[in-house]
């Protein structure tokens, strides 16, 4: 971990010198990620120059004791060895927390998909019942939600949704939700009592700009088409609905929500460009070895997460084998409980790649 720190400690020497740079602060785009990345290492620099300066102290009152002193100046110098023992463990704990690894998507806007899996029409209602779940806990938090595409069943629910919720910080707290989520209960439909099992897709995507992702407008195809809704009645008599086809990587988005087709367009290319961005992003996560892999990660997709089971009133969390008997609430979007257990299960997790 020292070895780490000193070389940090000259990465970030290297950037005080270039961030003076007349010529470095012409260019402003390549100043300003300078500037960022001294800001991010100036906490670790200080808090590792402290944790420096309190074991050299150490060393000298150790050396203090190797020689002849009156028996109250060695106590005190005994006293000291101990405060500073203490301190320096305290530091280096510290240290710890500061390298690990900060997810540079944390503070941003998300983007949810949620899909409706296995389980007919009892799937799309629970993919509602999470529509539900997340703006709840959004609107909890003063963020804003705003739906960018839906399909919608008949009974209810959906086939589908995708919104964006904006607020700071809301990529931290919800990256984890990412995955499978599985639903047990007694549809209004089933006169037998007997319970049924079904699923939906959550897929958690940080909002990115221009900067992250550059998408070359060659490589797009854009379809405008009718907007339809169930039933397939007429929502729009003009071509507004919009459909992207990224051709490169073949993803394909779908926006009808809106009667402006420009405003459809201008949805479909945010959810184009994270998808592209996830889709990078899953691709370089590959390459890091399973060991340094956090255990929660940010879920995959096909894995399944958690289980809402109705009749016990329950909600575990596979991951971290976590087990609550507040469903009602929890739907409501009091989900806090879980998503710091699920942090603090990752930060751990993190730490352990540190030491």
């Amino acid at each position: 971990m020292l070895e780490k720190l000193k070389g940090l400690e000259e990465r970030y020497i290297e950037l005080s010198k270039k961030i003076s740079d007349p010529e470095v602060i012409n260019n402003t785009k390549e100043w300003q990620k300078l500037v960022k990345e001294h800001a991010d290492l100036e906490p670790i620099i200080m808090k590792y120059r402290e944790y420096i300066k309190a074991d050299k102290e150490l060393k000298d009152a150790k050396e203090m004791l190797k020689d002849k002193l009156d028996d109250d100046f060695k106590e005190m110098v005994k006293e000291e060895v101990n405060e500073l023992t203490k301190k320096i463990e305290e530091l280096a704990e510290e240290l710890k927390l500061l390298l690990v690894p900060k997810d540079p998507n944390d503070e941003k806007n998300v983007i949810v998909e949620i899909r409706a899996g296995a389980g007919g029409d009892e799937a799309g209602l629970f993919a509602g019942d999470l529509f539900r779940m997340y703006s709840r806990y959004a609107e909890r938090n003063r963020w804003k939600v705003e739906i960018m595409s839906s399909n919608s069943q008949g009974v209810g629910g959906f086939k589908e949704v995708i919104f964006m919720i904006k607020g700071k910080g809301a990529y931290s707290r919800l990256k984890y939700e990412s995955g499978v989520h599985r639903v047990q209960r007694i549809p209004s439909t089933e006169s037998g009592g007997r319970i049924h099992t079904s699923t939906a897709t959550v897929a958690v995507l940080p909002e990115v700009d221009d900067v992250e992702v550059e998408i070359n407008p060659n490589d797009v195809r854009v379809d405008v088409f009718r907007s339809s809704g169930h039933g397939g009645q007429s929502v729009n008599t003009t071509d507004s609905a919009v459909r992207l086809t990224h051709i490169p990587t073949g993803i394909v988005v779908s926006c009808q929500d809106e009667k402006s087709q420009l405003k459809n367009k201008e949805k479909a290319f945010k959810i184009l460009k994270a998808r592209i961005y996830d889709k990078l992003q899953a691709e370089r996560d590959a390459e890091i070895a399973e060991a340094r892999r956090s255990q929660v990660g940010t879920g995959d997709r096909s894995e399944r997460i958690r289980t809402y089971n109705f009749p016990q009133g329950r909600i575990t969390d596979h991951r971290i084998n976590l087990t609550k008997y507040n469903l009602d609430a929890f739907l409501d979007g009091e989900i806090d409980e879980v998503v710091d257990a699920l942090i603090t299960h990752d930060q751990a997790e993190k730490l352990k790649a540190v030491e």
